[in-house]
């Protein structure tokens, strides 16, 4: 009885310090995720009205040159020139900051990209600036360096829900992606929060959260194979989408090392591919593509390649925007089109495959799985668990953030502690063995 005293008065003791923390972070949260909200509220719908517009006045695809000028003009001027997310991962990783200047950049640089018809998405750009909200938030609150991680976590989580409408996954992605095999626990109640208000305010400002209308099969093994085979095509499909990425940037920026030039060379070439190709599919987010591959079971089968090469000479070129939609819209085309000749239904395969290259592509399996059931709906979690595990192994160590961490081995229980696109991470195949 009396260890039960004494240890209860020692809780008591010192039970200021989790109400200060909570109070800490409530208070972050509630900061960070109204501000992220009311931001993100205004990109999305920026976002969405300058496709629709461009929907109506395709004329604008030819200002596409005009826009990357105005770009590489807009980052120059405000001193954030090379800043993207992979800033946003090292601010967290070692704490070098975060500046205020890159929210309107990137936020005016993605409209344009999105108005002109570059081939890119919108969560580069959130993560980048709920990074920035979440981190200057910090800085008003007076945190300490390792709080300030903390906050662009959290900023980076409430963000990303006001855009996609997805709180859980976002906050496990906001947890995952810093550090693959390393989840900062501390950050789960504030960067919740943060998401769930942000959320909320997108909710009664009127954005609808991305939800998609998909008949998940019963579950069976043979079924469950099938499934398996689609996520390690997928994965390899992930692979191919982060090389060419990659590739495609270090070509442009090795002949084209003028940024005003490389912007309207790549400029041009959008606008010769969309000639070529007689079709704005490739151009903007192209989420009516996932819609039709998801719902409808529809996608043309050089889609996923399409939108690579798009991508990539967006990205590459200086456009702004980010990588997370063209890797749904990838994989939900692959998917359609690979899933019916595995015995797939076509709709669900696309779901399938959106969640695995996004898997792959970003090294998040907790947070895409949780992504999955908030896009999709419960029913199909044990496929979506087990192909977003497959992707992740089979991906290997290829990623979009170079920044990016992972801890551990994805084939045994070793701390590795490298960098994504190192590539095997020291992983020595058995021609390389060495003996004594």
């Amino acid at each position: 009885m009396k260890v039960f005293i004494d240890k209860s008065i020692h809780y008591f003791a010192h039970w200021k310090i989790y109400v200060r923390a909570m109070a800490k972070w409530f208070g972050m949260a509630i900061l960070t995720g109204t501000l992220c909200g009311v931001v993100g509220t205004c990109f999305h719908v920026g976002v969405e009205e300058a496709t629709k517009f461009r929907g109506t006045h395709p004329w604008l695809l030819y200002l596409l040159p005009l826009a990357g000028l105005l770009i590489v003009g807009l980052y120059h001027f405000s001193h954030v020139e090379g800043q993207g997310t992979n800033n946003i991962i090292k601010e967290v990783q070692s704490g070098q900051g975060v500046s205020l200047r890159l929210l309107p950049a990137i936020f005016l640089s993605t409209f344009l990209t999105h108005l002109c018809g570059g081939s890119a998405g919108r969560e580069g750009a959130a993560l980048q600036m709920g990074g920035a909200i979440g981190y200057q938030s910090g800085r008003l609150l007076h945190l300490d360096d390792k709080d300030m991680r903390m906050a662009t976590m959290i900023g980076m989580a409430a963000f990303f829900s006001a855009l996609f409408g997805t709180p859980l996954g976002a906050t496990v992605f906001a947890m995952e992606v810093i550090s693959v095999g390393l989840i900062y626990h501390a950050a789960m109640v504030p960067c919740l929060l943060a998401a769930l208000i942000a959320y909320e305010i997108s909710l009664v400002c009127g954005v609808e959260p991305t939800r998609f209308t998909v008949t998940m099969p019963e579950t069976g093994s043979i079924l469950m194979i099938r499934i398996a085979v689609l996520a390690i095509l997928c994965a390899l499909v992930s692979v191919v989408f982060c090389e060419l990425l990659h590739f495609i940037e270090r070509q442009l920026e090795k002949y084209l090392k003028n940024l005003w030039i490389r912007a309207v060379v790549g400029g041009v070439l959008i606008i010769a591919m969309t000639l070529l190709s007689g079709t704005t599919d490739y151009n903007g987010a192209g989420m009516q593509v996932i819609t039709a591959a998801v719902e409808e079971g529809q996608a043309f089968p050089a889609a996923f390649l399409l939108k690579i090469l798009f991508t990539g000479i967006t990205l590459g070129a200086g456009f702004k925007g980010g990588e997370v939609v063209p890797s749904f819209f990838v994989g939900a085309t692959f998917g359609c089109v690979v899933g019916p000749l595995l015995g797939i239904p076509a709709g669900f395969a696309a779901a399938v495959g959106l969640v695995s290259v996004f898997c792959g592509a970003t090294n998040c399996p907790l947070a895409s799985i949780f992504l999955a059931v908030e896009l999709f709906g419960a029913p199909g979690l044990l496929y979506f668990a087990s192909a977003c595990g497959l992707s992740y192994v089979f991906s290997g160590y290829d990623g979009l953030y170079s920044s990016q961490r992972i801890l551990y081995s994805k084939l045994k229980a070793q701390y590795i502690d490298v960098h994504t696109n190192a590539h095997h991470a020291g992983e020595m195949t058995p021609g390389e063995r060495k003996f004594p």
